[in-house]
């Protein structure tokens, strides 16, 4: 039976960058972990009159729970991380606008003379049992039910060279790239650049559209089960995800098109790797049988996803099945 751990941090316990923190938790690798995240604004924003920019301080935004140090994971390796369970901790979540962030607002990196939008919040409710998330329009009685699809918009590792870098951004080391596929089912693999790797996860969202538009998603806290193990001498450069039907690469940087420059890139020297095909035969499989789907356009970096079908890959093994292997475990854990 693996190792099974708890980790539910306190208020002052948790973090707001990746690196630069002792860990709160040491495991084995092939360990279970139950663990506890909060939302993006830390709880604080609990009505439509609570606006971020009051009750929120920054760079007090978006903590993560961790770090969690894996024994034996070096760098140069991979660190796996198998989502188990993902499930909305409250029967409430939010959503916002904010004045200078997001992908159709003057920003700080993008000015425009034209007034930025308005600071507004909207209220969900969760309801886990139906699996839906109901959107209240703020201005009409519009409603509607969405389909819950939790997934953790941030996850990542210490960065390289001693970095410390602010848990909004996303980067190499995974970090905030607020893509839907990292839900339950899902395992991510991410460079391991310090001893212990040093995982910390947040950002639960209850659902989201691709690219985040308008700069949050439907925001939550999570309660997740993981299962993490080590992958030796993997030399990963960026995030990869594989469930049970596709593998992915990611890319995290501005402009986006290099974004997507990445991505590709990734995931076309993964399928040479998994198929033995060369370059330009790679290129041409994952030109017509992949997908794109966009992270976000609204971070710091931007992330793009590429996506291609595990039955092209005629029966190949990703990292010996280790993703088969941790979604076993999960699913013997979690039921």
């Amino acid at each position: 039976m693996p190792d099974v751990h708890q980790l539910h941090p306190t208020e002052d316990q948790l973090s707001y960058t990746f690196g630069g923190r002792e860990p709160l938790l040491r495991v084995a690798p092939g360990s279970v972990i139950e663990l506890s995240t909060e939302d993006c604004f830390g709880g604080k924003v609990r009505s439509v009159d609570d606006l971020p920019s009051q009750v929120c301080v920054f760079p007090y935004l978006n903590p993560v729970t961790g770090p969690i140090a894996v024994e034996g994971a070096e760098p140069g390796d991979a660190l796996a991380v198998h989502f188990a369970d993902i499930r909305p901790a409250r029967d409430w979540a939010v959503s916002t606008t904010f004045p200078h962030f997001g992908a159709l607002t003057t920003t700080g990196t993008t000015p425009m003379l034209h007034d930025a939008l308005e600071e507004r919040v909207w209220m969900y409710e969760v309801d886990v049992e139906r699996g839906i998330v109901r959107y209240t329009a703020r201005r009409s009685d519009y409603t509607v039910d969405l389909p819950l699809d939790p997934f953790h918009g941030t996850v990542g590792v210490a960065p390289a060279a001693n970095e410390s870098i602010m848990s909004i951004t996303p980067s190499a080391h995974g970090g905030n790239m607020d893509t839907p596929e990292i839900r339950r089912g899902t395992t991510l693999y991410l460079p391991v650049n310090v001893p212990g790797a040093m995982l910390a996860i947040g950002d639960g969202h209850c659902r989201q559209g691709e690219g985040e538009v308008c700069g949050t998603a439907v925001e939550a806290a999570m309660n997740t089960t993981i299962v993490v193990d080590v992958i030796k001498g993997a030399g990963l450069h960026w995030p990869r995800l594989q469930d049970d039907t596709h593998i992915m690469s990611t890319g995290s940087v501005k402009p986006l098109e290099d974004a997507f420059r990445i991505s590709q890139h990734d995931l076309i020297g993964w399928t040479r790797e998994l198929t033995g095909l060369d370059d330009l035969d790679a290129l041409q499989l994952v030109s017509q049988a992949g997908l794109a789907p966009v992270g976000n356009v609204v971070d710091t970096n931007y992330t793009m996803v590429a996506k291609l079908p595990v039955s092209v890959l005629n029966g190949a093994r990703v990292y010996d099945g280790i993703h088969e292997h941790l979604a076993g475990i999960g699913r013997s854990h979690v039921g």
